[in-house]
């Protein structure tokens, strides 16, 4: 049972309109709060990398992971005025890892400019006066005496060129040889609906037939690293001063198949040494977003990472045998040395320090698996082998088990639990409490997937139509709002929370709501984003105790101390409709006469969509404050009251 220190728990008699609920403040500080308590997790779901954070603009770029000679394996590729196009498995590849080619052919006859086009994912968006990087690789399959010139630029699907570049090509060349394009729009298209193209004049080059291989096309990215970040969405992210990053997933981490699952390996180096894979949410995975990508935008945001290894099982129900474990053993171990080894005595550190990071990357926690209550039964013969054999490599690690809290029972007990939950509304706000009853045993919890999905206890899983949430609504930010004050107060035992899913697009979406919505062109911060980042970036150092809230209530609240700064903040979720009025008493020598408040609030059902962006936002104000002061907590409401006191 959660004990309170240096303040007696003063019962709630519940919160209604017109009468207050006097909430006293002890002096005295329960806990520090850990400084990773608020974070994001991500995995490769609803195009939220492919497509989403990682900036590439065209899909299917490499042919990667597709049967050659199919209708499908041209995804987002068209032919442009009667070119002939077909993916074909290449003699002589660009590479072992991308086997594949886009074969381009111009028929007999042909005048004009005639070749090929990407669509990108659901469009692209071109912007004046950036510069769009682009690259590919092109042979002729066979020595011809042509000498010519391809146009690649960029253009909109009705045809009209945005931009364009020259680049000569002689037959002759039968070797790959990359071609590196700088595309500087002078105007903004009124659209996203618009193509990357490359053609070739017609007449001139009559019957040729020509190889293309490993396309890129990069807009201005994140910090402007190389293969990088989508600018917008690694802003707004970064906006809400995350503390922690969880990768790679998630259940994109499993694979359906052993051999599908994701490998560290493959998600490093050169993008031409990188396979792909068929990702667990319907499309492919090009891993140019890999493991040291991660790792450095972690660093761009100041976050810690929280890494998982891949611990033996695949979504589609294999469970490797428990003799079979040692290779997979040791490849969670060569992953963790390619974050933290030394060079000198780890090959895979050698091979970080050749990628050009010779110091390690900062890492404290790894996960072993995700949500592997999915196999329980395997998990009992997994979790010891690997944590063993991890502990024993790395000692001053912490390893995060990832079935069910204790089901079943797990040896070695682990010292951290992963912990997910998809619920309504409702429920979020009726645990509040959840952690207070956990046992103060020296066992941590890592909130790692938390989000409320549906106002339909019966079906949370279902449907829009049947009570799913397309977008998060200010009746669900709040009652996550709820929840997380409770993780607050319980701070001394849960040292991690990230809503999930992290990103989704609106455009290729496998799941509803994602804490960011975004299209070819927008990102949309919705409400409980908007929860995250008032949390987040009025976090406190230490919890100090006050009168709780009734677990049966409506109002909950909760009180943190920034001693850097001499403030106390007070956080309040409103989860129904009606006001709530609280009565706060500081204890303290000197308190502010005013003080600051930050307020979501909304109706129930109202959301930041495509169609009402801005919906909902945080407002900003000044309050009366003092030693003793009345706080109205509008319905459906999260607010965040900052005031200095000493």
């Amino acid at each position: 049972m959660y004990r309170l220190a240096a303040l007696a728990v003063i019962a709630s008699l519940g919160v209604w309109q017109g009468q207050a609920q006097t909430v006293s403040v002890s002096a005295t500080a329960s806990h520090p709060i850990p400084t990773t308590l608020w974070g994001q997790m991500f995995e490769d779901i609803s195009h939220s990398g492919d497509g989403g954070l990682y900036a590439e603009l065209l899909q299917n770029r490499a042919l990667q992971q597709v049967t050659p000679n199919t209708a499908a394996s041209l995804n987002a590729w068209s032919a442009i005025n009667g070119g002939q196009i077909s993916v074909v498995a290449d003699s002589v590849p660009v590479s072992n890892s991308l086997p594949n080619s886009l074969r381009f052919t111009v028929p007999a006859g042909r005048t004009g400019q005639v070749g090929f086009a990407n669509s990108g994912f659901f469009g692209m968006k071109i912007v004046a006066s950036s510069t769009y990087k682009g690259s590919f690789f092109v042979k002729f399959p066979t020595a011809s005496s042509f000498t010519g010139n391809l146009i690649v630029g960029l253009r909109t699907t009705s045809g009209s060129t945005i931009v364009s570049q020259t680049v000569p090509i002689r037959g002759a060349s039968t070797s790959w040889q990359q071609i590196s394009v700088s595309l500087t729009p002078r105007t903004t298209p009124p659209s996203t609906d618009n193509q990357f193209f490359v053609t070739i004049d017609g007449a001139a080059a009559s019957g040729q037939t020509i190889n293309f291989a490993m396309f890129s096309l990069f807009p201005p990215t994140f910090k402007n690293r190389a293969n990088g970040m989508r600018d917008d969405i690694a802003t707004a992210l970064a906006e809400m001063k995350p503390k922690f990053f969880r990768f790679p997933g998630g259940n994109n981490l499993e694979g359906q198949t052993v051999p599908t699952r994701w490998q560290w390996n493959a998600t490093i180096g050169s993008l031409l040494d990188r396979p792909g894979r068929a990702g667990d949410w319907g499309y492919i995975n090009t891993d140019g977003l890999g493991l040291l990508e991660y790792l450095l935008f972690c660093e761009d945001l100041g976050m810690e990472p929280i890494m998982a290894v891949w611990a033996g099982f695949a979504l589609g129900g294999t469970s490797v045998a428990q003799n079979g474990l040692q290779p997979y053993i040791q490849q969670a171990i060569d992953q963790i040395n390619f974050v933290i080894g030394d060079p000198a005595t780890s090959a895979p550190a050698a091979r970080r320090a050749a990628l050009g990071r010779a110091q390690p990357f900062k890492l404290t926690y790894v996960e072993i698996g995700n949500e592997d209550f999915f196999a329980s039964d395997t998990y009992t013969y997994r979790w010891p082998a690997f944590v063993n054999a991890l502990r024993g490599a790395f000692p001053n690690l912490k390893f995060i088990a990832t079935s069910n809290i204790n089901s079943p029972v797990l040896s070695p007990n682990p010292a951290q639990w992963d912990h997910h939950v998809y619920q309504t509304p409702t429920w979020f706000a009726q645990n509040s409490f959840f952690y207070d009853d956990m046992p103060r045993n020296g066992v941590t919890f890592f909130e790692g997937e938390y989000a409320a999905i549906s106002t339909n206890p019966n079906d949370i899983f279902g449907s829009p139509a049947n009570g799913r949430l397309t977008f998060s609504t200010m009746q669900s930010a709040s009652g996550e709002a709820a929840y997380m004050i409770g993780m607050e107060r319980n701070s001394d035992i849960v040292f991690a929370a990230s809503y999930a899913p992290l990103l989704g697009h609106v455009a290729g979406s496998q799941w509803t709501p994602n804490l960011i919505a975004f299209d070819t062109g927008n990102v949309y911060r919705s409400a409980s984003y908007f929860v995250q980042k008032l949390f987040s970036t009025n976090m406190g150092n230490e919890y100090i105790p006050s009168t709780l809230p009734s677990r049966t209530g409506t109002a909950f609240w909760g009180v943190t101390r920034n001693t850097a700064t001499g403030e106390i903040i007070i956080k309040v979720s409103n989860t129904v409709a009606a006001q709530a009025n609280l009565t706060f008493v500081l204890p303290f020598a000197n308190v502010a006469t005013s003080g600051s408040l930050q307020v979501l609030t909304g109706a129930a059902t109202a959301s930041n969509s495509p169609t009402t962006p801005s919906a909902l936002a945080p407002a900003t104000r000044t309050i009366t404050t003092g030693k003793t002061f009345t706080f109205a907590a509008a319905g459906f409401s999260v607010n965040v009251i900052t005031i200095k006191a000493s």
